[in-house]
């Protein structure tokens, strides 16, 4: 190897994911001397394989669906079909544009960018490309991949991850999901909308179980509405290959045929044969462990994103990235609270949350101490005009803060924002309540939760 000792870089990334490409941002932005190393491309999963992708695939499934229900508004239109070909370079081309604009922007903040397969080489240097890279920090942000059962292969071809169904060279006439959690209900309802018959199986008894009980249930009604089918309650036990397909088969003695079985169980940290353990850095189960400041217990070393145990979100990488660049640059940054950060699912209809959910709010507070509101947004005027159904659920700490906001409908993800001010700022109902929503806007409901909360609703029953 190679020892280049020219250049002793203040921080060396290893990842160039949104945990990586943060905190190179962040850290050129505050005078650090940075180098990036990525074997793949710039931006990682969320750019190539996660967000990005799957959105512009959901978005098309909504224009499918909106040319199916035209006639419902008064609007005469068809839907001739689905051209794959077509909504993949619609997808690709959005996925190219802000590549570019990634690279652009890592170049002018001067950035050290190197293309290669790196791996940590001792505390303060990576080896890649026979050059060994040299800095006071390294931060490892190698991200995550795709993972399966004990025992269920992933072939590409008829059973498939995530990756594979992105890269989809067809619409399948039906597919299992296996997996009711964010990647599969996704994936489930974009097919629907492309018209594939699909049924999720999932473990655990709701779909979306880490989400508000509530919200799982207002999601599992809408999906029934739409025909996607889905087993809950009950584990995998086996898949076998069919003439046509496959036949997925479960504990409880179901089984489902289908022409595919997407695996969507999550994701697993990628940190394995890449010098963690030989440098010292403490892991459990393959994860990189750190404290609130993203340190792990070797004082030269950190680790953000996918490849830490918090929550597996692009937006949470970059703030982990970012907070990591602060430290080093010998700023004062906040940890990041991790019950503040908004959560959405995108399917249709989405669903999103901020904050803990009412059973977390029961243990936490107590039972007695837990206020909760319901406002359907059947008394939304935007959303009748868009024919979407659903419901705002705030928590509220009896005489106290609201301390979750848990929506489902279509566009909720879009509401969000001014959701996780309330929780981030610790607003109390009536604080809210006094503000000035615009009629008529979904954002209004939050709104009228509030007033309602507050004790003064308005277009909700007392």
């Amino acid at each position: 190897m190679a020892n280049d000792a020219s250049t002793v870089f203040d921080l060396v990334i290893l990842g160039g994911g949104s945990g990586g490409y943060a905190a190179a941002l962040r850290g050129a932005q505050l005078g650090l001397n940075v180098a990036l190393i990525e074997k793949d491309k710039l931006g990682g999963t969320c750019l190539h394989r996660g967000c990005i992708p799957t959105k512009a695939l959901l978005h098309a499934g909504e224009i499918a669906d909106q040319a199916r229900e035209a006639e419902q508004f008064g609007v005469k239109a068809s839907l001739e079909g689905i051209d794959i070909a077509g909504v993949h370079k619609y997808k690709d081309d959005v996925i190219s544009g802000l590549y570019k604009g990634l690279q652009g922007l890592v170049a002018s903040r001067k950035v050290t960018y190197i293309t290669g397969e790196g791996r940590l080489s001792s505390p303060t240097s990576v080896d890649v490309n026979g050059q060994r890279i040299t800095g006071r920090h390294v931060l490892l942000a190698t991200g995550s991949v795709p993972k399966s059962l004990p025992g269920l292969t992933i072939d590409g071809n008829r059973v498939i991850s995530s990756d594979h169904a992105l890269v989809l060279d067809r619409v399948p006439k039906s597919a299992v999901v296996l997996g009711g959690g964010v990647i599969g209900v996704e994936f489930a309802s974009a097919w629907k909308s492309f018209g594939v018959d699909v049924t999720i199986v999932e473990a655990l008894p709701h779909l979306v179980p880490v989400e508000d009980e509530n919200s799982s249930k207002l999601l599992e009604r809408a999906f029934r509405k739409r025909g996607i089918n889905f087993s809950l309650g009950s584990r995998f036990s086996g898949v076998e290959y069919t003439e046509s397909g496959v036949k997925v088969s479960l504990e409880n003695g179901k089984s489902f045929e289908a022409e595919l079985l997407l695996v969507a169980v999550g994701r697993g940290p990628v940190s394995q044969g890449l010098g963690y353990e030989e440098a010292g850095v403490a892991m459990d189960r393959g994860y990189v462990l750190v404290d609130e400041y993203m340190q792990t217990n070797v004082p030269t070393i950190s680790a953000v994103g996918d490849l830490v145990p918090t929550l597996q979100l692009a937006h949470v990488g970059f703030a982990e990235g970012i907070l990591v660049a602060e430290r080093l640059a010998g700023l004062n940054p906040v940890p990041v609270d991790y019950d503040g950060v908004p959560r959405v699912t995108y399917c249709h209809p989405e669903v999103a949350s901020v904050g803990i959910t009412e059973a977390k709010a029961k243990e936490l507070y107590g039972a007695d101490k837990v206020v909760t509101l319901k406002y359907n947004l059947a008394g939304n005027g935007k959303s009748k005009i868009l024919k979407t159904a659903g419901e705002i659920k705030l928590v509220q700490v009896k005489d106290g803060a609201v301390v979750g906001v848990h929506m489902v409908g279509d566009r909720m993800g879009e509401q969000v924002g001014e959701a996780q001010l309330i929780y981030n700022w610790e607003a109390l109902p009536a604080e809210v309540a006094q503000l000035i929503h615009a009629h008529p806007t979904q954002n209004e409901a939050l709104g009228e939760a509030h007033l309602a909360l507050a004790g003064k609703p308005l277009h909700s029953h007392d």
